[in-house]
């Protein structure tokens, strides 16, 4: 109070001196005018007066006081004389201030007004601080730029304080000392109507309430009882615990989101999880229709969007998150947990499934498109589903969504009973209109994977092999890759997923039996090697045969000329030979006709002759008639006869060959002998005859 006083005291003699320069001018003028020098004097204005007092106000000295002397006696004014004057003007002037309670409040200043006493003796009631009625203490009225009287300064004391200017990009929060209690729900005070915090007579009539205040200044200026209300910027933020940035008009950038959370309001209900959405408070920035609304503290499901706000740090809190982004080929399938009630809108058809309206709990019916959408994330979840063909890989490979890379080959059995490794392929699409059905089925497309490919394309092969040997499912893998695809479309349109294509990828049979394989297949191909060697070979010979034929063609030409021509002359002799085949069949059937009838004429003569003479007549006489025809020899030329000697035999030779050689031995006479032996037959001798080799008995007696 102390320094009040004295801020007090010393304005009021910076007006005094200003006021008392203003009189000593005037009447210097006057004074001038009925002086005898009047001609010849410098007339000073009362700016150089004024200007003059003051500076004899605040530092006086000899050399001033010879200067203004000099200044006065020009003037024609007797500094004896103006003395008196200014001890008048300052009589004048002091006692309306002190006796009549004048304050001047400058324009950009307001006057807080503090009553000392009351003639009545009523004091201010319990719990408050500002004075309606008149009582003594803090008045809830300000003083506005101006002059202002009864104020005596035994009664009141008037601090003057500059207006509040909020610049421009910020906000300022109000803390009221005085107002009613607030309600056990409610942690900020409620929006009154006091031409912004201005007329705080309004303010404590109208119901407002102490401490923090929902309202807040945005840029401006304001005339503020600041006894009653303390006003918060960034200048002086730190020093009430909050950071500068608090306090500016919140932005949020294009592309990003603001969840907010609301701190005041009643309670969330139980089970939901966010407060609802309210109309008409403007994005959050008026707080009292917020809550006039039924406005729920803590989440809310309403956002913020890309924008200047001015927000009430204490009422708000915003946190900003990246829009959710729908690639190119995906669509967004929404989860709401908050909303309206679930109403499913699926359909009958539809039974593995719920589907709602959008601002309704639950998997949204319709899906959001490639793009940036606002979603709070904190209460919705977004599952993209891709719209392009997805290809899934049972093997070491995975693709770069990742919904595979927990998938490994597979292991089947065949019949024979070898287990073997499988590579599968399988591709599926989703539809966008279909996506919503397959969330609300599965809950996710890894779930999908997971839950209903893996065991549905894992089963099937493995049954599938259990049909066949391994050979088998080797050789046949085409037939199994067709069976396999309509069998996969067929169980997953149940899921309203299609089934584009299954590939049947590498197969790794046991080492072994491939090992048996693989020998069987080098030895077969090498039998097929040796067999197209041995092509070769045989066209090599055929080359070599037709290149020798090519070099002695004209050779072959004259062979075939030739034989040809012996053709010819072979039929032609076969020919004559035909025709003295025919001749001499014809001569020895004559032959033979004569023959026969020589015989018969012969055989009626031999009748005739053993008739005449008889058998043995008649053959003897044939005899010696056929031994006379043929120059028969009874007697041998050469007679070989045992003597006792062995050079019987020789001699006998000797002279054969001897007798042969000499000619003498034409006809060879058939030497008589009661048996005859013929040994061997000798080829023709030179007469024609064959040689008669004759061996004799050797008499046993003369050996």
């Amino acid at each position: 109070m102390k320094s009040f006083s004295f801020s007090l005291g010393t304005r009021k003699q910076n007006k005094v001196a200003r006021f008392a320069a203003c009189v000593v001018a005037t009447l210097a003028i006057a004074g001038s005018v009925n002086s005898a020098n009047a001609t010849s004097v410098k007339i000073t204005t009362a700016k150089e007066i004024a200007s003059t007092v003051q500076l004899n106000q605040t530092k006086p000295n000899i050399a001033q006081l010879q200067i203004s002397r000099t200044q006065y006696q020009a003037a024609g004014i007797d500094p004896f004389v103006l003395i008196p004057i200014v001890l008048v003007g300052g009589l004048v002037i002091f006692v309306p201030l002190f006796f009549g309670g004048l304050v001047v409040i400058g324009e950009r200043e307001v006057g807080i007004v503090v009553r000392k006493f009351t003639l009545s003796g009523h004091g201010l009631p319990a719990g408050s601080l500002i004075a309606l009625k008149g009582e003594a203490g803090l008045q809830a009225d300000t003083l506005a730029p101006g002059w202002h009287w009864g104020y005596w300064p035994w009664q009141y004391s008037v601090k003057k304080e500059s207006v509040i200017v909020v610049p421009q990009g910020e906000i300022a929060l109000i803390v009221a000392a005085d107002g009613a209690s607030n309600p056990p729900e409610r942690i900020l005070g409620k929006i009154v109507t006091c031409d912004n915090f201005q007329d705080a007579r309004k303010f404590l009539t109208q119901g407002g309430e102490k401490g923090r205040q929902m309202g807040f200044l945005t840029a401006g200026t304001y005339r503020m009882n600041t006894a009653l209300f303390k006003v918060i910027m960034a200048a002086n933020a730190s020093a009430h615990g909050m950071t500068p940035e608090q306090l500016r008009v919140y932005s949020l950038a294009a592309d990003k989101v603001g969840i907010v959370t609301t701190l005041d309001g009643v309670p969330i209900s139980a089970g939901e999880l966010a407060g609802p959405i309210i109309d008409e408070h403007n994005n959050f920035q008026n707080g009292q229709k917020f809550i006039d609304g039924g406005g729920r503290r803590g989440l809310q499901e309403q956002t913020l969007l890309s924008g200047s706000w001015n927000l009430n740090p204490w009422f708000v809190q915003v946190e900003q998150v990246p829009m959710t982004e729908i690639p190119i080929g995906y669509v967004g399938v929404v989860i709401s947990f908050v909303g309206k009630a679930h109403q499913d809108v699926s359909g009958a058809a539809f039974t593995h499934g719920n589907l709602v309206n959008q601002g309704h709990k639950g998997v949204w019916i319709e899906p959001l498109y490639p793009g940036k959408h606002p979603i709070n994330s904190r209460i919705m979840k977004m599952e993209l589903v891709p719209t392009t063909n997805i290809v899934l890989n049972w093997s070491g490979r995975t693709e770069r969504h990742s919904y595979d890379a927990q998938l490994a080959s597979l292991t089947v059995r065949s019949r024979d009973g070898f287990a073997f490794d499988l590579e599968v392929a399988q591709i599926i699409h989703v539809g966008a209109l279909d996506a919503p059905k397959v969330i609300s089925r599965v809950g996710a497309m890894q779930n999908l994977v997971d839950h209903v490919l893996e065991p549905t394309i894992g089963n099937y092969f493995r049954n599938s092999a259990q049909n066949c040997t391994v050979l088998d499912f080797l050789t046949a893998r085409s037939e199994r890759q067709t069976e396999a695809a309509e069998y996969i479309k067929t169980a997953l349109r149940a899921y309203d997923v299609q089934a584009i294509d299954t590939l049947i990828g590498d197969i790794q049979p046991p080492a072994s039996l491939m090992q048996t394989q693989t020998d069987r297949k080098i030895a077969e191909e090498e039998r097929k090697t040796y067999e197209v060697q041995q092509m070769a070979q045989t066209q090599r010979q055929q080359l070599v045969r037709e290149t020798a034929l090519a070099n002695i063609q004209q050779e072959m030409v004259k062979s075939e000329q030739s034989v040809h021509i012996a053709d010819l002359k072979a039929q032609a002799q076969i020919k004559e030979a035909n025709g003295e085949a025919e001749g001499t069949k014809l001569r020895a059937i004559a032959e033979a006709e004569g023959i026969r009838a020589t015989g018969n004429a012969k055989a009626e003569t031999y009748q005739a002759g053993v008739e005449a003479l008889g058998s043995q007549g008649y053959t003897a006489m044939q005899l010696m008639q056929i031994i006379g025809d043929r120059n028969v020899r009874l007697i041998p030329d050469v007679l070989v006869s045992g003597n006792g000697s062995n050079n019987g035999l020789v001699d006998g030779l000797l002279s054969l060959i001897l007798w042969n050689q000499t000619g003498k031995g034409e006809l060879t006479p058939r030497p008589l002998h009661p048996q005859p032996i013929v040994t061997k037959v000798q080829p023709t001798s030179e007469n024609g005859l064959p040689p008669i080799v004759v061996n004799f008995p050797v008499d046993n007696k003369s050996t």
